[in-house]
């Protein structure tokens, strides 16, 4: 079922966890940064958009140590995610005014090697900002929608480069608004998912909002059952623009966003924060949708609800217009 207007749901835990900034990113090419992941060393970045790729090698103390590139030209990169042998993927799937017949994961070994793998969407064009990547290296994206139905997709099949690989629609997200400051259009930018990660055993997945970072338990490693739960929400206030969210294999939560001399943040212990799930008996990997909320599906009654998403929906016509304009 698609969920309208606002997801008035309770239930969703809040972890009481304030930031704590580590280091800076002071380095000039890198003024966007939108995906970020960490293999316990050396964090990975990528900056949003972008002519070639690029990811950048960077320090404990947020210095350059060295950029993995390769000249295959990406359309709009968005987020960022490493698999167990080291692989890098990156999510060409931005698509703010939703015209791309086709999406892409690049994948971008160590060495700068870079293997395309084109995506077509069974419902229309998305635009999405965050990728998971379950253990098994099944890649899941998940839209970014200011209209409360947040799709979660992967490949129907095997990925085969170029492709294109169809995507199925596994599941269902509808994000309520919180009162965490930041993001570059308010409240509103709350409900916008900018990114996604999945911590070093798979057992944790998250997704944040340009306001905050939600986590699911995953205990089996199945990303769409893991979306279906209730998440621990974790504030990360004032980030301009933020968009980048990973784990360091201890389980610290990263946080970082775009523009010019934006810190690196991280929250020890986040992922001891999720009550571990047991395994569900059935789960969307069957072939079936999960539809939810973050924190429950419970709401108003079916006319106030209606009148309420026709408001909202109003408002965040206006505000989407602008965002995608200033912030691509």
């Amino acid at each position: 079922m698609i969920l309208l207007g606002l997801a008035l749901c309770a239930g969703t835990a809040s972890a009481a966890q304030t930031p704590a900034t580590v280091c800076t990113v002071t380095d000039k090419r890198i003024t966007e940064l939108s995906g970020l992941v960490s293999d316990g060393q050396r964090w990975y970045a990528v900056n949003d958009g972008g002519t070639k790729v690029q990811v950048f090698v960077l320090g404990r103390d947020c210095a350059v140590q060295k950029v993995i590139t390769s000249s295959t030209d990406p359309y709009d990169v968005e987020d960022l995610a490493r698999s167990s042998d080291g692989t890098l993927w990156l999510s060409d799937t931005g698509d703010n005014d939703k015209k791309r017949d086709t999406v892409a994961l690049l994948a971008v070994t160590p060495q700068g090697r870079t293997t395309l793998y084109r995506l077509t969407y069974p419902d229309g064009a998305h635009d999405v900002e965050a990728l998971l990547l379950d253990p098994k290296g099944t890649p899941y994206l998940v839209t970014k929608n200011p209209f409360g139905d947040t799709g979660v997709y992967r490949p129907a099949g095997e990925l085969t480069s170029p492709g294109p690989t169809p995507l199925q629609r596994v599941g269902s997200l509808n994000f309520k608004t919180t009162d965490t400051q930041g993001g570059p259009v308010g409240s509103f930018g709350s409900v916008l998912v900018t990114g996604g990660a999945t911590s070093a055993d798979g057992k944790v997945v998250a997704l944040r909002t340009y306001t905050d970072a939600y986590l699911y338990s995953a205990p089996d490693g199945d990303v769409a059952a893991a979306l279906g739960r209730a998440p621990v929400r974790i504030p990360l206030p004032n980030e301009p623009q933020g968009e980048a969210i990973a784990f360091d294999p201890d389980g610290t939560l990263l946080s970082a966003g775009e523009g010019a001399g934006q810190p690196i943040r991280t929250v020890k212990g986040a992922t001891a924060l999720v009550t571990p799930a047991e395994p569900d008996a059935a789960s969307p990997a069957a072939g079936g949708e999960t539809t939810t909320g973050n924190g429950a599906n419970g709401g108003m009654g079916a006319l106030p609800g209606l009148l309420l998403a026709v408001c909202v929906a109003g408002g965040a016509v206006y505000l989407w217009t602008k965002l995608r304009r200033r912030f691509r």
